[in-house]
């Protein structure tokens, strides 16, 4: 379905924000990172999309089973764990292993490419810890 496909792709591709000084302002690469071209690209293959939604779908799924098995009370119970496990945070600079949510989705027994190749030394998002608390509480 060529209409479905279209608008899914319309759907995933994000324009970046324009500041209110106007287009030709510099970017600021301590908030929001190094840029990435391949972030911007559409997908290669069809199945590219289903493989990013992938924990999205196999939740919904898990979602409707409970349901259907156990009533309503079951999945709504799950979506307030998960929404209280996704309020706690640590600091914008430290690294996080989202334990808390391994456990809800019954993954913490499973050793997948995340955990042997994620190490947090390696980390892209490390950044100067003042900066980032600032910008965070919305002091900048």
């Amino acid at each position: 379905n060529s209409r479905g496909t279209a608008s899914l792709l319309k759907d995933s591709i994000s324009f970046t924000d324009v500041s209110a000084s106007g287009l030709f302002e510099g970017y600021d690469l301590l908030r929001r990172g190094f840029t990435s071209v391949k972030n911007e690209l559409l997908p290669s293959h069809p199945l590219e999309l289903t493989e990013k939604n992938f924990q999205l779908n196999q939740d919904k799924t898990n979602f409707a089973r409970l349901r259907n098995i156990q009533g309503i009370h079951a999945p709504l119970k799950l979506q307030m764990e998960f929404r209280a496990v996704k309020q706690v945070q640590r600091l914008p600079f430290l690294h996080s292993s989202n334990m808390a949510m391994d456990i809800l989705r019954g993954n913490d027994e499973c050793i997948g490419f995340e955990d042997i190749l994620n190490d947090p030394s390696q980390s892209e998002i490390m950044g100067e810890p003042h900066m980032m608390m600032e910008h965070k509480l919305g002091l900048l």
